[in-house]
């Protein structure tokens, strides 16, 4: 990954790489008080309710980490693309990778104000699951045909 020129950017690229249980806590040092966060599965505004979005990653996945890829920044938006690797606890023991990317707005103080996932449920999280990737698998090729 090219290291990204801007301090704010640098910063926000570190917590993210360095993102543990115990970090939650300053999330407020990334996020303004406010902040709109919204992957697939969530929509939610506020630190409190990002922090509990990260909480329920921790508690549901074992040893997720976040492996920034790309960085594309200029004036307040930033976009990265990253690698989200974990194990899943309730299905198999094997590491999954989710490839995706994170589309950044900041505040004027560098924290991120807006904070909008983008990734394929379908593609990088239902397929690796045993009984609903089949399925997922088999309509994909229906799909395709």
């Amino acid at each position: 990954m090219a290291t990204p020129t801007d301090p704010r950017v640098a910063r926000i690229v570190k917590a993210f790489e360095a993102l543990t249980p115990a970090a939650l806590e300053r999330l407020d040092e990334i996020y303004t008080a406010d902040a709109h966060f919204k992957d697939p599965f969530n929509a939610v505004q506020g630190v409190p309710a990002i922090r509990a979005v990260f909480e329920h990653m921790y508690a549901t996945l074992d040893a997720p980490r976040f492996v920034i890829r790309d960085v594309v920044a200029q004036g307040d938006q930033c976009f990265l693309s990253w690698d989200f690797v974990f194990r899943m606890r309730r299905f198999n023991r094997d590491e999954q990778t989710v490839h995706g990317g994170s589309h950044l707005q900041l505040a004027a103080d560098g924290r991120i104000a807006l904070h909008r996932d983008y990734w394929d449920v379908a593609e990088e999280l239902y397929e690796k699951l045993p009984v609903v990737g089949s399925l997922m698998r088999w309509l994909k090729r229906r799909a395709s045909s």
